[in-house]
């Protein structure tokens, strides 16, 4: 049978470290006859089961990515099995057991339908990052993921739930051979001040390793710390930006706030306050370093005094001469606020934040 992969705008990351690992595969914009993989998170879910139950192709459909990981019975009313969490090893295995016309009962990791009911089989490990690559060089890239897992479980997020509390990290090594690839270096990381140890307290000596040897690659431009990676407000330490003053490229970071509200912080598990933040802010400045603060409105029993709070430290950090990246909450299948109903956004926060939005002062999507 042949192999194809379904891209998507949204998941080629996703397809550049798992293309490299089936050999004879093809990447395909509609649904052709074989094995169809998709990779999907929540916001495509629609199309995808759309573009599935409408297909008259004599297709097995595997669904990968996390919308399936976290809503696995949903997801297998449109397809024939679902990869949980990491492909990596789970995916190849997967495939040649049905390229082989075997039943696929003792690939871990997986989910299928049998009799009408859903069968789970044992969970898979966590990989070991060393043995598969970022990306193929010669097919789709993807910036260079150095560490997966997070060991804090906000309420809002999947990465915990996917990937698992234990932070896990490419070795330097390995890093390197595939920064050999690009002249702009960016990277993917729950946070990236953490690489090399546990995410809870930053060892900044590990993180230096990686920097300086990075640094010593000719022609390199190092961008750490920013967009599609971020680090957390308490990890911003003089300590972490004198790294970046010394061995980076980028003049801003990417800081994850989430609310100005103390209580909706500790309520949704956090782990810092909002004076961690404005502290983050006000080194950042010290080191004329600029920064782009991520917040979330929507929170579950999130009140207009709490939205007041978050909407008064957006004002304070723009002001200051920072950047922020306002949100709506979405609730992710496999999280705590899977089944809540997003609080709304009052009317006066929602116009001060359409008025600094033309004013340039932010970006974002805001609305339901």
């Amino acid at each position: 049978m042949d192999v194809c992969f379904r891209w998507m705008q949204k998941n080629t990351y996703s397809l550049a470290s798992l293309v490299p690992l089936i050999p004879d595969n093809s990447i395909v914009k509609t649904p052709h006859d074989g094995i169809m993989i998709y990779s999907f998170a929540t916001r495509q879910k629609e199309s995808v089961f759309s573009e599935v139950d409408s297909s008259t192709t004599d297709s097995i459909y595997i669904a990968g990515g996390p919308h399936p990981s976290g809503s696995v019975e949903d997801t297998l009313e449109h397809f024939d099995y679902v990869v949980i969490g990491e492909g990596e090893e789970t995916l190849p295995e997967l495939v040649r057991t049905l390229q082989g016309g075997n039943i696929p009962s003792d690939v871990k990791g997986i989910a299928y339908r049998k009799d009408g009911n859903v069968v789970y089989t044992e969970k898979r490990e966590p990989s070991d990052l060393d043995k598969y690559p970022c990306f193929d060089p010669e097919g789709i890239r993807a910036p260079i993921e150095i560490s997966r897992g997070c060991p804090w479980r906000c309420k809002y997020c999947q990465t915990p739930r996917l990937f698992g509390n234990r932070m896990r990290h490419r070795s330097i090594d390995s890093i390197e051979r595939f920064a050999k690839h690009y002249s702009d270096l960016r990277f993917t990381s729950s946070n990236a001040f953490a690489y090399g140890g546990n995410g809870v307290h930053p060892e900044f000596d590990k993180v230096e390793k990686l920097l300086s040897r990075l640094h010593s690659m000719e022609d390199k431009k190092i961008y750490f710390g920013t967009f599609p990676s971020e680090v957390r407000p308490e990890f911003v330490t003089h300590e972490g930006l004198d790294l970046v003053d010394k061995y980076c490229t980028n003049r801003s970071l990417s800081l994850g706030a989430q609310s100005g509200s103390d209580r909706i912080l500790k309520e949704m598990l956090r782990g810092h306050t909002s004076e961690d933040v404005s502290v983050a802010v006000e080194r950042c400045f010290e080191h004329e370093i600029t920064p782009v603060v991520d917040f979330i409105f929507g929170f579950p029993d999130e009140t207009e005094e709490d939205q007041q709070r978050t909407l008064e430290q957006i004002k304070w950090i723009c002001r200051k001469g920072g950047k922020v990246r306002a949100h709506y909450l979405t609730p992710l299948p496999s999280t705590p606020y899977e089944n809540i109903v997003p609080a709304p956004i009052s009317a006066s926060v929602h116009k001060v934040l359409g008025r600094m939005a033309r004013d340039g002062k932010l970006n974002g999507n805001w609305d339901k």
